[in-house]
């Protein structure tokens, strides 16, 4: 029995459902989340280090190490870049070229 294509990606799908920018949210939080925990698995640092660091609370940190969580403002992401010494890069790209 074959299987025959009934769409034409999982991209359109998504967006027929209208879940794209939701999906595409929680995954780059994703891959935030894990760097962000390497980084701070590189230099040692603990949750309430990263707290001082960063000048907010650990429960702050907590939100910004939940992958689910996709409430994360720029500001709170840069906040953490530097105090891992690091840099905030965000770009925006033509969806044909990735």
């Amino acid at each position: 029995m074959g299987t025959k294509n009934i769409g034409s990606d999982f991209g359109s799908f998504l967006v027929e459902e209208g879940i794209l920018a939701d999906v595409e949210a929680t995954g780059a939080k994703r891959v935030l989340a894990y760097q962000i925990q390497q980084e701070m698995e590189n230099q040692r640092l603990t949750k309430t280090e990263m707290a001082v660091k960063m000048h907010t609370s650990r429960a702050a940190v907590n939100r910004l190490l939940d992958p689910q969580n996709t409430a994360v403002t720029l500001n709170t992401l840069e906040q953490a870049a530097t105090a891992l010494g690091k840099r905030l890069r965000i770009l925006i790209e033509d969806p044909s070229r990735s």
